[in-house]
């Protein structure tokens, strides 16, 4: 067993930790960290369940190893929200019932949060070709498409969103 030590911010945070080099992002963050939002689905990138944003970009967790994030910075869900304050696209999932079992619900928002980033104007076709990626074995697609539209239309632009949260101390 070869063990490494990282330094990865996530959410914001700091952490250095020593991990095995075999260790997959997916289990740093449910095992070593302690959040639980991000979901094991498969170990095989089809489900998308774990779904992060790694320096911005998404990436499904159970094929990247930690060792791999050393030096980067990770999104997960438990990001998104300002304490109980639930994040437009989760607020999004609740109103317009994007989700059902919440299993995949996490990866799903991650995914759409990269998205409304980069084309906050996205059609439904883009919207389902960005979530390709990622299944839902509850809901159907419609409600979900439904909620990141509606998370779109609510969402302030990043600059403002990050001005806001030096305001409010974060």
């Amino acid at each position: 067993m070869s063990m490494n030590k990282i330094k990865v911010t996530v959410n914001n945070k700091v952490y250095e930790k020593e991990v095995d080099s075999r260790t997959l992002l997916v289990d740093f963050i449910r095992e070593k960290l302690g959040l639980t939002g991000t979901h094991i689905g498969c170990d095989t990138t089809n489900c998308g369940a774990c779904t992060i944003l790694l320096d911005g970009k998404p990436v499904k967790s159970c094929t990247v190893l930690a060792v791999q994030a050393n030096g980067k910075t990770i999104t997960t869900i438990e990001g998104l929200s300002h304490g109980k304050e639930l994040h437009p696209l989760q607020k999004a999932f609740l109103d317009k019932n994007g989700l059902q079992c919440g299993y995949c619900t996490a990866g799903m928002i991650m995914m759409a949060h990269w998205l409304i980033r980069k084309n906050p104007e996205a059609t439904r076709d883009e919207i389902r070709e960005a979530i390709s990626g990622n299944i839902c074995r509850c809901t159907g697609y419609d409600s979900i498409v439904d909620s990141i539209q509606e998370a779109a239309r609510s969402m302030i632009p990043e600059e403002e969103e990050e001005m806001v949260t030096k305001q409010r101390g974060r």
